[in-house]
């Protein structure tokens, strides 16, 4: 057993790494990330990334999906800063990326987050692009907060249930059954990690976006998104809430062709919701459609920016 499990099982490890040990193995052993724990009602601090355009315009805000971070958008916010001249921040949501862990996550906690980001950075008005579950977020911001909201891009979700359309709930279990030897090389890890995702998660592309989320620390792996609140909240995440008021400024749903999450049921909530809303497909996308087709993305965000 390794010196820093020894320490773990005596009680001298920092409790906030939260040890899992798998019985039956000789050093194995997987840490819950060092992270700054939130309080369960106040906003968290949100880690960004800020790229500074030379024009005066509105600033772009990059929110990204479940399991993803702000580097999701990092190649697509430099283009945007070079084709349109506007600052763009990207965004970890709580419980992703370097963004603190909380035990809550619901898309009220998530919007107050944001508010409580552009406060802090003087930002009276951006355009938000949130991707599936900052979709959502984005969503929840403009109904909750119009004037912080000057238009609006939803990348393929809609203000809808979707649990019938994902397996995350797979992707969870097989993250958190995963066992790691410690002080291997790092591409050793990620082999061995995927290896035992493969069972439950089939699609290549899917285990690669999962594995962006293993992290090393000081020679162990660990996963460094809240696995734990994400599974506690996933109904959440899955759902939307309620909203009678809505949002009337300019706004685009963007879906990928080959994926479901944008279908013609969702329209009639879409349009009591966000009555001014176009809804545009981009041809061979799938639900990461940023990924699949980066300058059909870059175009269609810049043509609705520009009309």
């Amino acid at each position: 057993m390794s010196a820093l499990c020894r320490l773990a099982l005596t009680g001298r490890l920092r409790a906030r790494q939260s040890l899992r040990l798998f019985p039956g193995q000789q050093d194995v052993c997987v840490l819950a990330p060092s992270v700054r724990t939130a309080s369960s009602s106040s906003p968290v601090n949100l880690t960004y990334d800020v790229f500074d355009g030379k024009g005066e315009s509105t600033p772009l805000v990059f929110l990204h999906g479940l399991f993803g971070s702000k580097s999701n958008f990092h190649s697509i916010a430099k283009s945007l800063v070079q084709r349109t001249g506007r600052k763009v921040l990207t965004v970890d949501a709580r419980n992703h990326g370097n963004s603190p862990h909380s035990s809550v996550l619901t898309y009220e906690a998530m919007s107050s987050d944001l508010k409580h980001l552009l406060a802090k950075l003087h930002i009276e008005k951006c355009i938000l692009i949130g991707h599936s579950m900052g979709g959502k977020t984005a969503m929840t911001t403009a109904l909750m907060q119009p004037g912080l909201v000057e238009s609006l891009v939803v990348v393929d979700i809609s203000p809808s249930q979707t649990t019938t359309r994902t397996n995350f709930h797979s992707y969870i279990q097989a993250m958190q059954e995963m066992k790691i030897s410690s002080d291997i090389p790092r591409s050793t890890a990620r082999r061995m990690a995927e290896d035992q995702l493969r069972r439950l998660v089939k699609e290549h592309s899917v285990r690669q976006f999962l594995l962006t989320n293993l992290v090393e620390q000081n020679g162990h792996y660990a996963w460094r998104v809240n696995l734990e609140a994400i599974s506690a909240h996933l109904d959440d995440i899955m759902s939307f809430p309620n909203f009678t008021s809505t949002y009337d400024g300019p706004t685009l749903f963007l879906g990928g062709a080959s994926s479901a999450y944008i279908s013609s049921d969702d329209y009639p909530e879409i349009q009591r919701l966000f009555p001014n809303a176009d809804i545009q497909y981009i041809p061979d996308a799938s639900h990461w459609i940023h990924a699949d087709k980066p300058l059909d993305f870059i175009s269609t965000i810049i043509s609705f920016l520009q009309s």
